[in-house]
């Protein structure tokens, strides 16, 4: 095996890790947010962030896939 493909295999392997834990981190948050009644700024936040870091790890994995 080449070096550029264990180099991708090792990338890849990376990015799904950091999938795993951002949709974990995005879980957490959700239901933090959810039991967030009397801050709506903090509550919608704590959504958009979650839902942020795990589309973006989500977006960096698929971008690798097509190349």
């Amino acid at each position: 095996m080449g070096s550029k493909s264990h180099e991708r295999e090792n990338l890849e392997g990376v990015l799904k890790n950091s999938l795993e834990l951002e949709e974990d981190l995005m879980r957490t948050y959700l239901i933090t947010a959810e039991r967030v009644h009397e801050n709506d700024e903090l509550k919608e936040r704590l959504q958009n962030f979650a839902e942020g870091n795990a589309k973006r790890s989500k977006q960096l994995l698929d971008e690798l896939k097509k190349h």
